[in-house]
C-alpha cells in the first residue's frame, strides 16, 4: 500500500482544486520543487504529479515545474495532465518521470494506451475520473455515459500498471474516499487499483488497512495533507507495515 502525496500544477503553482473547477483553487506553495522536497523529506516514496492547465490545453503547460521537481527529488513520479501521444510519453519517460498517466486519451483512443503500454512496459497508467459512475475527460469539463468499470476493462490485457480511480464528486471536498465505488472497480479487474478522491483523515487511512483493501495499490492524498488533517508519520508507518504482513 502506497501514499501518493499530491502535486496539483495550475500556473506554475501548488494548489488543490474543490470538485475538479479551476476557479475553485487553493494555492498551497508557489514553489511546487519545495513542495516536492517537503514530501521526500516526510518519508513519501512516489510523488502524484497532475498539469492542471495541460488537462484542459491537451498538451503540457507546467513542465517547466515539473522538470525543477525531477531535479530537485529523487523520488520516482507518476504524471498526467494534457499527455496525449506517443511523443509525449516518451520524452517524460526519457526526462525522468517514472510512469505516465493516461486519462482522456484512454477514452478518445485505447490502441495509443495499449501501443503505450506495449513501448514502455510497466510505466502506463490509466486514470478514470468518474462523476456518477460516469468518466469525465478533457479536465473534467465533460462527462460521458461511459461507466468507469466498462472503460477499466478495455484494458484488462494491455499492459497498464495500474489505475487510478478518481471519483470527482468528492476531490478535494474531504468527504472520504469513495471506497464502495473503488472496491466495485477493482474486484472488476485484475490491474491494481489507486483510490483518489476525497481522503479526508486517519479514518480512511484506517479504512485502507481493512482485508477488503489489500489488493489496491494504494491511495492519493492532496488537500487532508496539506491542511494536516492526517498524521504523515503514523500513515506512512501503517501503510509501510501493512506491506510488511
Amino acid at each position: 500500500m502506497i501514499l501518493f502525496p499530491a502535486i496539483d500544477l495550475k500556473d506554475g503553482q501548488c494548489v488543490r482544486l474543490k470538485l475538479g473547477d479551476m476557479n475553485q483553487a487553493t494555492v498551497f506553495n508557489d514553489d511546487p520543487a519545495d513542495q516536492a522536497r517537503r514530501f521526500e523529506q516526510q518519508g513519501f516514496e512516489w510523488l502524484h504529479i497532475v498539469d492542471l492547465n495541460g488537462a484542459f490545453a491537451g498538451k503540457s503547460v507546467n513542465g517547466n515545474a515539473v522538470e525543477t521537481i525531477l531535479k530537485t527529488v529523487h523520488l520516482p513520479v507518476q504524471l498526467g495532465g494534457g499527455i496525449r501521444s506517443l511523443v509525449q510519453i516518451e520524452a517524460w519517460l526519457l526526462r525522468g518521470v517514472s510512469r505516465v498517466i493516461l486519462g482522456t486519451v484512454a477514452l478518445r483512443d485505447p490502441a495509443l494506451v495499449r501501443e503505450a503500454c506495449r513501448l514502455f512496459p510497466g510505466r502506463i497508467v490509466v486514470g478514470i475520473d468518474a462523476k456518477s459512475g460516469r468518466v469525465a475527460v478533457e479536465g473534467w469539463a465533460e462527462t460521458t455515459d461511459l461507466a468507469a468499470i466498462d472503460l477499466a476493462r478495455q484494458f484488462a490485457d494491455a499492459g497498464v500498471s495500474a489505475i487510478i480511480y478518481t471519483d470527482i464528486d468528492r476531490d478535494g471536498m474531504l468527504k472520504g474516499l469513495n471506497i464502495e465505488s473503488t472496491l466495485d472497480l477493482a474486484k472488476a479487474i485484475k490491474i491494481p487499483v489507486i483510490a483518489s478522491g476525497g481522503l479526508a483523515s486517519m479514518d480512511d487511512i484506517r479504512r485502507l488497512m481493512l482485508p477488503d483493501c489489500q489488493h489496491l495499490e494504494g491511495a492519493i492524498s492532496g488537500r487532508a495533507i496539506y491542511d494536516g488533517r492526517i498524521d504523515v508519520t503514523e500513515a506512512l508507518r501503517l501503510f509501510k507495515g501493512l506491506r510488511k504482513c
